[in-house]
């Protein structure tokens, strides 16, 4: 008797979903966005994601510097 209990994350998350709806109306001409914006849900979290990385690293070089001088 084996049991065996796991958990997969499928499924397409609320950006994939996002980018899904925008790319059928855009493909139905409901909306006339361009592209960059069609896809901005797969391209966004990334960009919002670095930024954020950058923002912390610049955060942690200017208070190292700051404790130096």
């Amino acid at each position: 008797m084996s049991t065996t209990t796991g958990s997969s994350s499928g499924g397409i998350g609320f950006c994939g979903l996002l980018a899904v709806l925008f790319i059928g109306l855009k493909l139905t001409h409901v909306i006339g966005w361009s592209w960059w914006w069609v896809l901005a849900p797969l391209w966004m979290p990334l960009v919002v994601a670095v930024a954020i990385a950058l923002t912390i690293v610049a955060a942690g070089v200017a208070v190292s510097l700051w404790r130096q001088s």
